[in-house]
């Protein structure tokens, strides 16, 4: 052999030896944080994130309080709303002023553990991590003079530590699915509220503060919030009374992917959700007519890049309604938001015609719109997005096969608005 062949295989093998030691520390740091914080921080299994969105009711969720100054004007608001909150609690804080969570408990909230010590869980000791858990639920629990079910660190964030203190403190972690942000700098309350009621539905778990930085948006914030949220019709619970408010489960991870897959099309799209809320049955985009050859019961042909409103279905709220009387009830009503865009939005109005390529067109003819054929590769592609809906959504129907379902304006706005 040649001198120097097999030179290589023999750097290879020193390198891999150079750098074992590296393994052992990775392995632990995976174990340690990088698989809690994928598994439990971002997915939330095993965690409470959200309820069901069957039921038009919400939980609002406050954290690291209480506060002698802020937490009164915070109940004073939910007392005057007639609501009902879960107030996550620093234990020092909680202990300092037990007349504050005395009242909590007397008005019918909801008091859980928050920390013992406000610190990131990923900048804590294993040991320190682990211990903040139990010594928090342990002295929150001793000021109510009552077991505690339920515990949120700071941040939401999870390593192992957490993971194991709130096994040990016998306590359910509770993360959120709606973050008002308010501890932003670079935010008004008013941008707070609008944040809020743009993206809270039925079954959202809400995290805010009544404490702290983000106390300064939350206090003058919060009356207008729970007015419009009443008026929208929603009820507000503790976490505990949240209807379908259970550990991370397949339905749970269904809505995940739903919310993901509607995020990357709505950006694509430029599609917002129907009346700027995420609690109604549809999005809404302007778009160019893509069909060519269509004509309407009236004989009015459709022109092909004729200005249109495409309307899609809220999949995420989907996963829970299903499809059955009681979504139809409520597609009919939120059709109205839909006119509403068409008379508000400035990319809408210009439209001519509304439709939607459906899956489920015969649940459309129900509701006023003409069906027609759609080519065969348009068919093709939502006969694929119809075993996605079947997978996805409670009671969805087999369909046979998919197609346009579309109405004019004046057509629309007849049955669902009022172009006056």
């Amino acid at each position: 052999m040649p001198e120097g062949w097999g030179g290589g295989a023999t750097t290879r093998a020193s390198n891999k030896s150079k750098f074992a030691w590296l393994l052992p520390p990775l392995a632990a740091l995976t174990a340690y944080l990088i698989l809690p914080a994928l598994a439990v921080q971002l997915a939330n299994i095993g965690l409470l994130r959200e309820g069901s969105r069957g039921r038009r009711e919400l939980a609002l969720t406050f954290d690291d309080g209480p506060d002698p100054v802020t937490t009164p004007a915070v109940l004073d608001a939910l007392q005057e709303a007639g609501a009902r909150a879960t107030f996550f609690v620093i234990a020092g804080r909680a202990a300092d002023h037990p007349q504050l969570i005395a009242r909590m408990l007397a008005e019918g909230h909801e008091v859980a553990a928050h920390a013992e010590q406000h610190i990131h869980a990923w900048i804590r000791t294993p040991w320190g991590g682990f211990l903040d858990v139990v010594r928090a639920a342990r002295r929150v629990a001793r000021v109510m003079e009552r077991p505690i079910r339920y515990h949120r660190p700071p941040h939401g964030a999870y390593t192992l530590a957490t993971v194991l203190g709130q096994r040990a403190a016998g306590v359910r972690g509770v993360h959120w699915s709606v973050d008002g942000q308010d501890w932003r700098a670079d935010l008004t309350p008013d941008q707070v509220q609008e944040r809020l009621l743009l993206r809270a539905g039925p079954g959202s778990i809400v995290v805010l503060h009544d404490a702290g930085p983000g106390a300064a948006n939350t206090v003058p914030m919060l009356p207008g919030l729970l007015r419009e949220l009443k008026v929208r019709g929603y009820g507000f619970k503790t976490v505990a009374e949240l209807e379908g408010a259970t550990p991370v489960d397949s339905a749970a991870l269904r809505r995940r992917a739903f919310i993901a897959l509607d995020g990357v099309f709505d950006r694509v799209g430029r599609i917002q959700p129907t009346a700027g809320r995420a609690d109604n049955l549809f999005r809404t985009g302007h778009s160019a007519f893509p069909l060519k050859g269509v004509t309407l019961a009236d004989g009015t042909p459709v022109p092909k890049g004729a200005p249109c409103a495409e309307f899609h279905v809220n999949n995420p709220l989907m996963v829970d309604l299903g499809i059955n009387r009681p979504s139809i009830r409520q597609a009919q009503r939120d059709y109205r938001l839909v006119a509403g865009d068409l008379l508000r939005r400035p990319d809408l109005r210009g439209a001519q015609y509304v439709f939607c390529l459906s899956a489920v067109s015969p649940l459309m003819a129900v509701m006023g719109f003409e069906t027609h054929d759609l080519p065969p590769a348009d068919a093709r592609r939502l006969r694929l997005w119809a075993r996605v809906m079947r997978w996805g959504f409670a009671g969805a129907p087999k369909v046979a096969e998919p197609r346009l379902s579309i109405l004019s304006r004046a057509a629309f706005l007849a049955q669902y608005g009022d172009e006056g």
